[in-house]
């Protein structure tokens, strides 16, 4: 006779991981999704970079760019939600390559993980503000003040109620689905001013060595610092019902419905340029073309529907660094540890964490002031290196230990046969991403990159070497308890 259990079959699963159910878990699927859909936001992410395409490589950068981007970055995905499927926790790729290849390999990936979404964060809401003063038109040093409220919006929000967090980030998939079809709709019966052919034609790059190949690869970065923030469905794997189902089809169905809405919006843009030079030349080449193709009202209004998108994004954005921050302190991986992993009694949500994934973007954006263009630049490619070492590194050491043996036991989410295969295309693509960072800056990216390895091997010498232990159950122990019990 099976006996039927009689707890919560979601945190019976997770205190087989070694973790109590802390936080209240009131997300379903359509909220899993929907927090990586924010974050990758494509609305968000084509209005602030479309210049790096349209100057690097002309139409061609997104009519044949973004599908390249798209094909690689779903690779990742399916490799991704095979790694959440079978260790749903918020610690996410952390707790993927620490239970794979062993705490310093955790401890690398959850530093490389947090750097990247403090960095994402700071790069979503000075954005969301920089876009607001330019549509209404306000001098361009109260962007900093419409900063700060922003990013603190955000951590109000995630600190009262998980709840409300899960409701917003349901509204923003609307909003970013509404948007994206009122915009391409209008762009393409108002707005259109060439053939469908014109998004294929290559040949344009601003460049001053003039190559055409350089051009497009440092172009497809539109679409690499788009995609990125999909990792944010496996690190609410704890406050999400079922999560070793649910979560791993939010990762891949937010990149999938995002290549798809994306390429609508950059092709409806692309088609609707009335001088290339022009349009490659302005400060924000997106609003440019909406005010030519829509008049200056309705340009602004489209404009200010992305800025919406915008303040979505960086909300969830800030949902998913504030629970790796949690799930890494909760083992110790951090200093101040002990404080940075307290769960409010009240709000049920991980306070302190919260407060630090809004103080360090705070910093971070407010001290870009500092920093000049080509120097900003290479912080947000360091944002997307970042991102995808710690994306790239628990899937390498995924198919290590799948061939060694000792990760025998997937998840729910599995392909089979081909998972391997897509494993390694996935960490070629993240190999490619990286490479194609370092294209448009130089100098200031190889700067930045040092600075921040040297930081990170000087913090794991002096505080992790020897000290940090990772997750508290080791993987031949866990990889029995993988998914609800029927």
């Amino acid at each position: 006779m099976i006996e039927r259990p009689t707890a919560d079959p979601d945190a019976t699963a997770l205190s087989q991981f070694g973790y109590a159910q802390e936080l209240v878990r009131a997300m379903g699927g359509f909220s899993s999704f929907a927090l990586s859909f924010s974050i990758i936001s494509v609305l968000t992410g084509v209005v602030t970079t479309y210049d790096v395409a349209i100057t690097g490589g002309g139409p061609a950068a997104l009519g044949l760019g973004w599908p390249v981007v798209c094909g690689g970055t779903l690779l990742v995905a399916l490799a991704m939600a095979e790694l959440a499927s079978a260790f749903p926790t918020a610690g996410a790729m952390y707790h993927w390559a620490a239970l794979l290849g062993g705490p310093a390999w955790g401890w690398l990936t959850a530093m490389m993980n947090l750097v990247g979404q403090v960095a994402i964060v700071a790069a979503i809401d000075l954005g969301c503000a920089q876009q607001a003063v330019a549509i209404l038109k306000l001098q361009s040093r109260t962007a900093f003040g419409v900063f700060v409220v922003i990013v603190l919006s955000h951590g109000f929000f995630n600190l009262v109620s998980v709840r409300l967090v899960a409701w917003l980030n349901d509204l923003s998939a609307a909003v970013h689905l509404v948007g994206v079809a009122v915009l391409v709709g209008l762009l393409l019966v108002l707005g259109r001013a060439h053939p469908w052919s014109y998004v294929f034609s290559s040949g344009f790059t601003t460049r001053e060595d003039g190559s055409h190949l350089l051009g497009f690869m440092s172009s497809l970065l539109l679409g690499m610092w788009t995609f990125t923030g999909f990792d944010a469905s496996a690190h609410v794997s704890e406050e999400t019902h079922d999560p070793a189902r649910r979560a791993p089809w939010g990762i891949v169905s937010s990149v999938v419905v995002s290549s798809v809405a994306g390429y609508a919006l950059v092709v409806a843009l692309t088609l609707a340029i009335r001088d290339l030079s022009k349009t490659a030349a302005d400060a924000h080449p997106a609003l440019l073309i909406l005010q030519e193709a829509l008049g200056e009202g309705w340009g602004r209004a489209a404009l200010a529907l992305a800025v919406v998108a915008m303040w979505f994004c960086g909300l969830s954005a800030v949902t998913s660094l504030s629970r790796a921050t949690y799930a890494f302190a909760r083992d110790g991986g951090l200093p101040g540890s002990t404080t940075l992993r307290v769960v409010s009694s009240r709000f049920r949500t991980p306070h302190v964490a919260i407060g630090l994934a809004v103080v360090l973007p705070l910093a971070l954006g407010l001290s870009s002031a500092l920093l000049s263009d080509d120097q900003f630049l290479a912080v947000a490619s360091l944002a997307t290196t970042a991102l995808y070492v710690s994306y790239a590194t628990p899937v390498l050491l995924g198919v290590v230990a799948r061939r060694r043996g000792t990760w025998r036991r997937l998840g729910p989410f599995c392909l089979g046969k081909a998972g391997p295969a897509v494993a390694w295309g996935a960490v070629a693509w993240s190999a490619f991403v990286l490479a194609t960072a370092a294209v448009p800056h130089h100098g200031a990216y190889l700067a930045v990159v040092t600075f921040v390895g040297a930081l990170l091997a000087g913090s794991y010498a002096l505080f992790a070497r020897g000290r940090f232990k990772g997750p508290r159950v080791r993987l031949p122990t866990e990889a029995t308890a993988l998914h609800r019990p029927p």
